[in-house]
C-alpha cells in the first residue's frame, strides 16, 4: 500500500486528493483490476433506459465469489456421506443453524423449511463477498451500495411476495391499517405503514455497506498513517492495530451476514403470519 500511495501522492501523502482520496479509490468500484483494464460495453437501451453491462471490479467480485461458493460445495458433497466431515460438516453445521434458529423460529415450520435454501444462498453469498475483500488483492462488493441495494430488493420482493401469498392480496392490503384504528387515523397510519414496507429494505442494505465500508477505511486510515506523519516509528503501533481490526474484520463478515440473514427471515415472516 504504502508503495502505491507514495507514486499516487508524489512520495509526501499530500498529493491531490490525498489519504482521503487514496482510501476511497480503494473502497469504489473501479474500471480495471491488477492494472489491466476491464471489459466495457456501449449501454444497451431498453424501454429508454439505458442499461450498462460493462464489466467492473465489483462484477467479478460477483461473479469471482460466485465461481468460488459453487464450487467449494459441488467438491465439499459430490460424494453425500451419512455423517459429513471436514468443510462438509462445517457447512452443514451451519445450515442446520440457518433452519432450526433462524428460518423456522420466524417465519414458521413450514414455510420456514421451504425458504431455508434461499436463506441460506443469502447468507453464504454476504459471506464469501465479505470475506474476499480481506484478501489484499480483491476488493469487497459489499462495500458497494448497489450491490447491497440488490441484496434487500430481492429480501423485499420475497416478503411481499410471500405475504400476499400466504394471506392473499386482500389480507396482506388488511394489514397495512392495524386492528382497532380509529377511522379518523387511518390517513395517517396506513401511509406510514406502506413507508415502513421500503424502510426495512433500506435500513438491510444501509447496514451491510456502512458496516463493510468502515472496518476497510479504518484499516487503510491506520496504514495510511505511516506515510502521512513521515515516520517508521509510527508503523510499531499502526501495523499492530491494523492487523487487530483485520482480525476484527473477518468476525464483522460473519455477524453482518448473519444479521441480513435473520433480518430477511424476521421481514418475511412478518408479512407471512402479520397476527403473530
Amino acid at each position: 500500500m504504502s508503495a502505491v500511495f507514495l507514486r499516487d501522492s508524489g512520495g509526501d501523502g499530500k498529493g491531490e486528493g490525498g489519504l482521503g482520496e487514496y482510501i476511497l479509490s480503494h473502497l469504489q468500484d473501479a474500471d480495471a483490476w491488477l492494472g489491466t483494464k476491464l471489459p466495457s460495453f456501449e449501454p444497451v437501451v431498453i424501454a429508454g433506459i439505458p442499461f450498462d453491462f460493462s464489466i467492473t471490479l465489483h462484477v467479478a467480485m460477483l461473479w469471482l465469489g460466485s465461481l468460488l461458493l459453487i464450487t467449494a460445495l459441488w467438491f465439499s458433497f459430490r460424494k453425500p456421506k451419512l455423517v459429513p466431515t471436514g468443510f462438509a460438516g462445517l457447512i452443514e453445521t451451519l445450515v442446520l443453524f440457518i433452519r432450526d434458529e433462524i428460518a423456522v423460529p420466524n417465519i414458521g415450520e413450514k414455510l420456514g423449511r421451504a425458504l431455508t435454501p434461499f436463506l441460506c444462498t443469502i447468507f453464504f453469498f454476504i459471506l464469501t463477498l465479505n470475506l474476499l475483500g480481506l484478501i489484499p488483492i480483491l476488493s469487497t462488493a459489499t462495500s458497494n451500495l448497489a450491490v447491497t441495494a440488490a441484496f434487500a430488493i430481492i429480501t423485499f420482493v420475497a416478503t411481499q411476495a410471500y405475504g400476499i401469498k400466504q394471506n392473499g392480496l386482500g389480507g396482506y392490503l388488511a394489514h397495512l391499517a392495524p386492528g382497532g384504528v380509529p377511522k379518523g387515523l387511518l390517513l395517517i397510519m396506513v401511509p406510514i405503514e406502506i413507508l415502513g414496507l421500503f424502510t426495512k429494505p433500506f435500513a438491510l442494505a444501509m447496514r451491510l455497506f456502512a458496516n463493510m465500508v468502515a472496518g476497510h477505511t479504518v484499516i487503510y486510515a491506520l496504514l495510511g498513517l505511516i506515510i502521512v506523519l513521515h515516520s517508521v516509528y509510527v508503523s510499531l503501533l499502526a501495523v499492530p492495530m491494523a492487523i487487530a481490526i483485520n482480525l476484527l474484520e473477518i468476525f464483522v463478515a460473519f455477524l453482518q451476514a448473519y444479521i441480513f440473514t435473520m433480518l430477511s427471515a424476521l421481514f418475511i415472516g412478518m408479512s407471512a403470519h402479520p397476527d403473530h
